[in-house]
């Protein structure tokens, strides 16, 4: 496997394990620790946490919506300018994830650049 597949791996697999005893800040803890041990290269550092963490979020926030027939992200929906589509309130909430992942992954990306050159 290629550290892109790894990172992606590794990012997913602590998340998951994170988000069972930590809050939401969890994701990019994840993020900056596979960037940190597997390193990728050009646009990848930014897209492979947001992919796994998008995906990630995604998935947990509609199964958590679906055991409540979407009552609460409907309410939260009609609150911000979504017009009550839940669906698109869980689009809107992995899109935040993943960025915060992403950037979470250049960090790491960066602290291991900057511990090589010492």
């Amino acid at each position: 496997m290629n550290n892109t597949s790894l990172n992606f791996l590794t990012t997913l697999f602590l998340a998951i394990l994170f988000s069972l005893f930590m809050p939401w800040w969890s994701v990019m803890l994840a993020a900056f620790l596979a960037g940190l041990i597997f390193s990728v290269k050009g646009v990848s550092i930014f897209l492979v946490p947001f992919s796994a963490i998008f995906l990630f979020w995604m998935v947990y926030a509609f199964l958590l919506s679906n055991d409540n027939d979407f009552i609460l992200a409907k309410k939260i929906a009609v609150l911000l300018p979504l017009g009550g589509n839940a669906y698109v309130l869980i689009l809107v909430t992995a899109f935040i994830g993943g960025i915060a992942s992403g950037v979470a992954g250049i960090f790491g990306k960066q602290c291991k650049l900057l511990i090589e050159n010492k």
